[in-house]
């Protein structure tokens, strides 16, 4: 949240109550933070309040969660059906080599284009990891944006997923954005400004 008021983004924090009752339609788009329906069980809860939101023009931005089975009743396979509107299976996989290569799948798509202009350079000075808890399988309605893989390994195309739904936009991302943010990367700004105007240049 502080990296996000930094570039002049008005955050607000959403409590229990707040997602339970608050009129969600005010907010442009709605970030899930990290592990979030690990430890959140209200997330769980109003999931269909926050899908519908999306449904009626919202933005639905989901960062990684763990495949932590006791939180959803020893399943884990029952995380798959409660993050996004369609089916994603999450995994163990993850990038660790913090300057591995990143393809752009669909280098026309408007979330590398608007409001900025993506280019491979915008991962220059990653720290620590690129992503982790990578999808790694999911519905065909999902939109994979990037493959990346770390030295020797299987290329991943599950750290950036996305998909219309209704009048709005859901994107699932596992990039370590809770890192590149607050250590100040210019190129993580760039591109989580544009996750967070799917909705509008979708």
């Amino acid at each position: 949240p502080e990296a996000l008021r930094q570039i002049g983004i008005d955050v607000t924090l959403l409590g229990p109550a707040d997602l339970a009752s608050v009129d969600l339609s005010r907010f442009d788009t709605i970030v899930t933070g990290v592990r979030a329906y690990n430890v959140r069980t209200d997330l769980k809860a109003n999931q269909q309040r926050l899908l519908d939101y999306v449904k009626q023009g919202g933005t639905l931005v989901a960062q990684y969660n763990t495949l932590d089975s006791a939180r959803f009743g020893g399943d884990e396979r029952a995380l798959d059906h409660i993050v996004g509107p369609y089916s994603i299976q999450f995994s163990h996989d993850r990038v660790t080599v913090e300057d591995a290569p990143v393809t752009f799948l669909d280098p026309a798509s408007p979330l590398l284009r608007e409001p900025n202009r993506i280019s491979e350079h915008e991962f220059d000075g990653g720290i620590q990891e690129r992503g982790l808890y990578f999808a790694h399988e999911w519905d065909k309605r999902y939109q994979p944006l990037f493959s990346l893989h770390d030295p020797g390994e299987a290329p991943l195309k599950g750290g950036t997923l996305y998909t219309p739904y209704g009048k709005g936009m859901f994107v699932f991302t596992a990039f370590s954005w809770f890192r590149e943010l607050p250590a100040g990367v210019p190129g993580a700004y760039r591109i989580f400004a544009n996750l967070l105007s799917a909705g509008k240049t979708m």
